[in-house]
């Protein structure tokens, strides 16, 4: 009976000591579920820049300068025609664009913009007025070529609906992803964009820390302004891109055309008023004169 006890603790020591007895429940193999984090959504986003035939040196700076300032734009060559849109979200495909800026000039004097998510949409169009590029304002502001701006919209963009939808599709538009390849990471810059007056004003500052003049002083934010500043006036916004339902049309917008066309009327109207002046002048001058008298110098000694 002892040699039967001896022989079972030897057994049971052996099995422990290859590991062939019961696991504990640690130790045993059970199927975990991995949870894999979310995976971090990139910002790709890629604006073409092209504008249309007809457009003067002052639009094409400032088209030069939103190049400048995001780093993200592929500019293309100019479209032909001015009546086919559609052609458009076909360009930025090609162009692995999911964004399109398109300046469209009208008389050679009126600048249009359309702004747009390609390829469906939505997309405004926007009248371009009081355009100072760079090179024209000659500000003491700088910044580093290829940095990222901060993008800064004011309140009044949460007040309307069409303000939501203004201020998300800039901010795929100017907003410049960390990945994009000509982008440098420094944010050293802030894009502003402010309604007044149902107007949508552009401004692009400098961010300095310190105070050039105080070098070794205590650190100071202050904003200098670079360049360039437009002012955009929104005309309508429709479902897709180029074209399609419209979402918002503004009814305050008045062409530049119409706004020409009444001025030169104003001028034609007082024209008119001074030529009807004359015809009555000359009618009254007709009325004084005096029948002319028989015994006059000029009949007697004729």
């Amino acid at each position: 009976m002892a040699s039967v006890l001896k022989a079972q603790k030897s057994n049971a020591l052996k099995a422990e000591a290859k590991g062939k007895g019961k696991r504990k429940a640690d130790a045993m193999d059970i199927d975990e579920v991995e949870v894999e984090a979310p995976k971090k959504k990139k910002n790709k986003q890629r604006v073409l820049l092209l504008s249309s035939r007809g457009i003067t040196h002052r639009m094409r700076h400032l088209m030069n300068d939103l190049e400048a300032l995001l780093p993200h734009v592929k500019k293309d060559s100019k479209l032909d025609s001015k009546s086919q849109l559609h052609l458009l979200p076909e360009l930025a495909d090609l162009n692995n664009c999911n964004n399109t800026l398109y300046f469209e000039a009208r008389r050679h004097e009126d600048l249009y913009l359309w702004a747009a998510k390609t390829p469906n949409g939505p997309s405004i169009k926007m009248h371009v007025q009081n355009v100072h590029t760079m090179d024209e304002l000659k500000m003491t502001g700088n910044c580093l070529k290829g940095s990222r701006g901060l993008l800064s919209f004011d309140k009044t963009f949460d007040d309307t609906e069409w303000g939501r939808l203004t201020k998300e599709l800039f901010t795929h538009i100017f907003g410049v992803p960390s990945t994009s390849r000509k982008s440098k990471p420094f944010i050293d810059h802030i894009l502003t964009f402010s309604i007044v007056d149902s107007k949508i004003w552009f401004r692009n500052f400098q961010i300095i820390e310190k105070d050039p003049l105080l070098p070794n002083g205590p650190p100071q934010t202050t904003l200098v302004e670079i360049g360039p500043r437009f002012v955009l006036t929104p005309i309508r916004i429709f479902e897709g891109a180029f074209g399609g339902a419209t979402v918002f049309s503004n009814p305050e917008f008045i062409s530049p055309a119409a706004v020409r066309s009444a001025i030169r009327r104003e001028k034609g109207g007082r024209y008119g008023q001074r030529k009807t002046a004359e015809e009555e002048e000359s009618r009254r001058k007709e009325k004084r004169m005096r029948p002319e008298d028989e015994l006059a110098v000029s009949k007697v000694f004729a």
